[in-house]
Order: C-alpha cells, then sequence, then structure tokens
C-alpha cells in the first residue's frame, strides 16, 4: 500500500457530489475552529470527505500611530467556509468541532453555497492590493497634523477619502478656519 503524500491537499473527484457549506462559529474564534476542524479531519481520516476549510479574509491598510500596515480582515465574522461531500459522518464531524455552532441552512439540512458565490468569495482573497484603509479617527474627531507645513497643528477631521487615502482636516489658521487636504499618515487622532 502507497503512502499518502501528507503535504498534498486532497482534490475531490469530478464525479463526487462536493460542495461548499457554511459553518457559524462563535464570533472570534473562526481560525480556531478551522484548526480544530482541520486536525479532527486528520485524526478521523476524513480527508476523502472534507476537502478544505477556509476562513475567508482580506487584506486592509491600518493606520496606526503614524505606521501604515497590512492586517488580514475576515470578511464574514462569525462564518467558515468547508468543502466537503456532505455525508452523516462529514456532517457530525464538521458538526460537533468545538466552536462550531451549526450549519447554516434550514435545521439539520446544510445549505451548499452557489458555485458562483464561492468563486467570487475565493478571488475576493486572491486580490494582492489591498483595498481599505482603516484609520483610527472619523469625521468630526479632533487630530494633530504630524507632517508637512502644518506639522503640530490641530483641527477636526471633516471628510475622510479611502479611495485615495487622504483626509481633509479643518485647521484654525490666523483666526480663521482652512481645509488641509492632507495623506493619512500625516494625521494623528488626539486621545480624547
Amino acid at each position: 500500500m502507497a503512502e499518502r503524500d501528507q503535504t498534498a491537499e486532497p482534490q475531490p473527484s469530478p464525479t463526487d457530489d462536493v460542495r461548499w457549506y457554511v459553518i457559524h462559529t462563535y464570533s472570534g474564534y473562526e481560525n480556531k475552529v478551522k484548526q480544530n476542524l482541520e486536525h479532527r479531519i486528520e485524526s478521523m481520516e476524513m480527508r476523502d470527505q472534507i476537502f478544505r476549510v477556509i476562513v475567508p479574509t482580506e487584506e486592509e491598510i491600518e493606520i496606526k500611530n503614524g505606521q501604515r500596515r497590512k492586517v488580514n480582515k475576515k470578511v464574514f465574522p462569525g462564518y467558515v467556509l468547508v468543502q466537503m461531500k456532505l455525508t452523516d459522518d462529514s456532517w457530525y464531524v464538521v458538526r460537533n468541532t468545538p466552536g462550531v455552532t451549526g450549519f447554516v441552512g434550514m435545521g439539520n439540512k446544510p445549505t451548499p453555497l452557489e458555485e458562483s458565490e464561492v468563486r467570487a468569495i475565493l478571488k475576493q482573497m486572491e486580490e494582492e492590493a489591498p483595498k481599505k484603509v482603516r484609520v483610527n479617527y472619523t469625521v468630526g474627531q479632533a487630530v494633530k497634523i504630524t507632517d508637512g507645513p502644518f506639522t503640530d497643528f490641530e483641527g477636526t477631521v471633516e471628510h475622510i477619502d479611502e479611495e485615495r487615502g487622504r483626509v481633509r482636516v479643518m485647521v484654525s489658521f490666523f483666526g480663521r478656519d482652512m481645509p488641509v487636504e492632507l495623506d493619512f499618515l500625516q494625521v494623528m487622532r488626539l486621545v480624547d
């Protein structure tokens, strides 16, 4: 009997009734559920029925304390995707994984995702450039300018343009309020 390659991801055969299902988890436990489920698949020898477990994420740029860093944000908090052949055994293994509260569907009958939905989710995860920038200030909050000709000026956020990575701040200059457009990195939220 040939040994199975443990590093290769098992692939379903085209004749199998393999679909993607959504499982509901406790919020914040998505990665732990993925890890638990993958361990159960191995230990209970379910590789021929449960193929992939995915926590859909997308890359965002977070700006905190003037530093720009990439973070992975969960697209569907509280949910995990599972590619599997739905049998009594596979349902039992997934459903009784610690942290899983159930399948998405009616009663005990999980509803599979449409292939177009799965393709869209996987494509979104594969995109290289982060689309969203997350800043720790909102419109109306007091901020301090940390770079440029208005360094150390304080003002109020008037508009945030996430597409361009720019923020418009109202600054008092010689007794008059004037708008100043800045890069996200040039502004820091003042602590309330």
